[in-house]
């Protein structure tokens, strides 16, 4: 399916209270890595790519591949820094249609370990699903959440996500099989949540042992 011009996401920075998001550059490569060795073990106990083998070759090529998802419209990645130090990496928030028909789409995210229990993934998250629904006029987001992972359910159930089920053996990570909760929220939920302020992430409103 051939993507308009004017169906595609614009490449800008974004702004949240206390985060930048913005589109990966060439230039973000040692960024990137360095954060994903500092956070290696952890982010390995949920992601397959994760692994003691990732290498600056691999940054390089996920950012190369980042851009070009970001022009073709497949997918969208965000760099998440920090604004009073917008020169470090702390995470990745992604989102991607999953059918453009059905107007569903998914966010995913992982956050530098040393950067966790500071309610970034949930900001980051809440900025995804207004470019979600507002920008991209989705009418249902999900987000899947690995079985014991308890702080990003935090994040879902902060945000208003439905917990819906669960996706049984979905992933093999380290040699294991894992599975997946899925979380989703609708359009009109989305829209309910944002008038009545339920779901709205503030620094003043952040669970210090949520992510």
């Amino acid at each position: 399916m051939r993507i308009s011009a004017r169906d595609l996401l614009p490449p800008i920075e974004r702004y949240t209270e206390r985060l930048l998001l913005r589109p990966f550059r060439r230039r973000d490569i040692e960024a990137l890595y360095t954060a994903v060795r500092d956070s290696q073990a952890e982010l390995a106990e949920y992601l397959p790519w994760a692994t003691k083998t990732f290498t600056r070759a691999g940054a390089a090529g996920f950012v190369r591949e980042s851009m070009r998802s970001w022009r073709e419209g497949k997918a969208y990645d965000f760099t998440i820094r920090l604004q009073e130090r917008p020169e470090r990496h702390v995470g990745n928030i992604s989102i991607w249609h999953v059918s453009r028909s059905s107007r569903s789409g998914e966010i995913g995210y992982w956050i530098r370990t040393e950067d966790t229990g500071r309610g970034i993934a949930t900001e980051a998250t809440h900025a995804a699903l207004r470019i979600g629904f507002e920008d991209l006029s989705m009418h249902r987001m999900v987000l899947r959440v690995a079985v014991g992972n308890k702080a990003s359910e935090r994040v879902a159930t902060k945000l208003g996500f439905v917990r819906e089920g669960v996706l049984r053996e979905e992933i093999q990570v380290g040699g294991r099989w894992m599975d997946h909760s899925v979380w989703g929220l609708l359009d009109h939920e989305y829209r309910c949540l944002t008038r009545t302020g339920r779901g709205r992430k503030t620094p003043d409103s952040v669970n210090p042992d949520g992510r």
